[in-house]
């Protein structure tokens, strides 16, 4: 008895905070970390633009240095939100349309969610 509650006390201990929700909340979370950095959307935005995947330095269209920019692009390819592939020497990036539309389903799903609730402040 003294080891299962010793065993359930450590595990609580150990686990991370964010165990402690759904893991619908922790992937929401982790898109909304990601997304909140200015400089991140507008790489996206810049992708998106494009229209196509490019092969270029793209520090050269923002206001940002080339390792400020990988920084960010290793980000988003966390997530899955930019694809990028090797060609040669450079590195083609572009958008990952089915990621962005299964993020864009969840952030709606959660925001419709909480916004349709009829709520009063005092």
């Amino acid at each position: 008895m003294f080891v299962s509650s010793y065993f359930k006390k450590l595990n609580f201990i150990i686990m991370n905070k964010t165990d402690l929700f759904s893991d619908n909340l922790q992937e929401i979370a982790r898109i909304c970390k990601v997304l909140s950095h200015p400089a991140r959307l507008a790489i996206i935005k810049y992708l998106s633009d494009c229209k196509t995947c490019i092969s270029g330095d793209i520090s050269d269209h923002l206001p940002l240095s080339r390792s400020t920019v990988s920084q960010h692009l290793s980000e988003l390819k966390e997530i899955g939100l930019i694809l990028g592939t090797i060609d040669g020497l450079k590195i083609n990036y572009c958008l990952d349309n089915e990621r962005l539309k299964y993020y864009k389903g969840l952030l709606e799903n959660f925001l419709s969610k909480v916004s349709d609730n009829q709520f009063k402040c005092n």
